[in-house]
């Protein structure tokens, strides 16, 4: 199978491509060189790309920073998922277009339990909003007919992630300390929010898994572990794999309220047998051993 995977030297995409040439697919990865954004330009690269499916992960994906870049999240979000689209009808209209949604459109729960894809979309953010615009878009060119699979994906982290991410945020702080290069006082935000995390390669095996369209029919799928786990676990489980003992200090900039956000994958798990097996703490692991090497590595 020939896939074209926008965003795909992201954090997600370079687990992604690999995987899929693993798998034996032939990958046309497009990155910056293709702004989706601009019409004209993201019609001409599936054209030439004449995919047989479409990955679509390019987006701007820092709630935090959306706060302060509303129309340009919106511009990339939700016109880059309405540009593919509108290419893959005019240029390929027979390839499977896998949408990358988030969990954050459902904005949580007012209580710790799990939320499936019939929740209603309450986002909170300009981040949020533009990819609950952009799922209901992508639903709307399926009910035309073109064959399109919504991944709802709730939190995920792994090595290669980058800031602002809370884990990646968390992770380089300590790999910083531990090279004496900071002083031990970890900045956080609301340590009290609850949230779904994944490894990204579990997140990977879901998306290559939603590709194959006799296994997944077109629609909307969770990718959730379904295990809530505050901020303040995620921080003791890096902390407690690391030669530091921080103090820990509020930073106004980064507390937002925040509602629990669990997902419940189950539509996903009984129609493709997906399930995550990477465990958090290992997870974790490799996101702080990978931001010790870059750390080491910096001058």
């Amino acid at each position: 199978m020939r896939v074209w995977v926008s965003g795909a030297s992201g954090f997600v995409g370079s687990v992604l491509v690999p995987r899929l040439a693993q798998d034996g697919h032939s990958v046309v990865a497009a990155d910056r060189e293709v702004d989706v954004s601009d019409a004209g330009v993201v019609d001409a690269a599936i054209a030439a790309a004449a995919p047989d499916a479409v990955v679509h992960l390019a987006a701007r994906a820092s709630v935090a920073e959306s706060f302060g870049a509303a129309e340009t999240v919106a511009r990339v979000n939700y016109a880059g998922t309405l540009h593919v689209l509108r290419a893959v009808v005019r240029r390929a209209p027979r390839a499977r277009v896998l949408v990358i949604s988030s969990g954050e459109i459902y904005g949580g729960s007012d209580t710790p339990v799990p939320l499936d894809e019939s929740a209603p979309l309450a986002p909170g953010s300009p981040y949020a909003r533009s990819k609950a615009a952009a799922d209901l878009l992508a639903e709307a060119f399926a009910a035309r007919g073109l064959d399109v699979v919504r991944a709802r994906s709730f939190n995920h982290t792994g090595a290669g992630q980058q800031e602002p991410y809370v884990a990646a945020s968390f992770a380089r702080q300590i790999a910083e300390m531990e090279a004496a290069r900071r002083e031990p006082v970890m900045h956080v935000g609301n340590l009290a929010a609850v949230r779904d995390f994944l490894d990204v390669r579990d997140v990977v095996d879901a998306y290559v898994r939603l590709l194959d369209r006799a296994r997944a029919p077109a629609g909307a799928y969770n990718v959730a572990s379904g295990v809530g786990r505050s901020i303040a676990e995620l921080l003791e489980t890096l902390i407690e794999r690391s030669a530091v003992r921080p103090r820990v200090e509020v930073d106004a900039a980064r507390f937002r309220p925040a509602r629990p956000s669990i997902g419940d994958a189950t539509r996903l798990r009984r129609a493709t047998g997906w399930s995550p097996t990477i465990p958090f703490e290992t997870t974790l692991a490799a996101l702080l051993d990978d931001w010790r090497a870059r750390v080491s590595a910096m001058p």
